[in-house]
């Protein structure tokens, strides 16, 4: 069993910048797959970005690409999120996820096992 928790949301201005992180505890290994999410009011929990076990491999949702960046610290057991350039748009709760992989990443909510409780992640001036 992996319990993965969230932190680093908050209030920011546009413009702005945050980093999440998720850390993970339970296994021994960080033999999974990661992704974040996000949810804002009445609308469909949302991929962001993936990254594959090793860190090599990373995809992003077309409307963050070239604004946030995904990695991951396994010897800390730790997934980041660096949010650049935010908007009010993306305002939302923030959810980690993972999945037992060798390899591979996941961009849909249905690949995943684990997920955390989700941090908010507010951009308004």
């Amino acid at each position: 069993q992996v319990q993965l928790v969230e932190s680093g949301g908050g209030l920011v201005q546009p413009g702005g910048s945050l980093r999440l992180s998720c850390a993970a505890s339970g296994r021994t290994e960080m033999n999974y797959g990661m992704g974040w999410f996000r949810q804002a009011p009445g609308k469909e929990r949302e991929f962001v970005a993936a990254i594959s076990v090793s860190g090599g491999l990373t995809d992003y949702a077309g409307s963050v690409k070239g604004r946030f960046t995904i990695s991951r610290d396994n010897a800390k057991k730790t997934m980041y999120l660096q949010m650049n350039s935010l908007k009010p748009e993306d305002t939302a709760v923030y959810y980690c996820a993972g999945r037992t992989a060798d390899q591979g990443l996941g961009t849909s909510p249905t690949w995943y096992e684990y997920w955390g409780q989700g941090t908010q992640v507010t951009v308004s001036s």
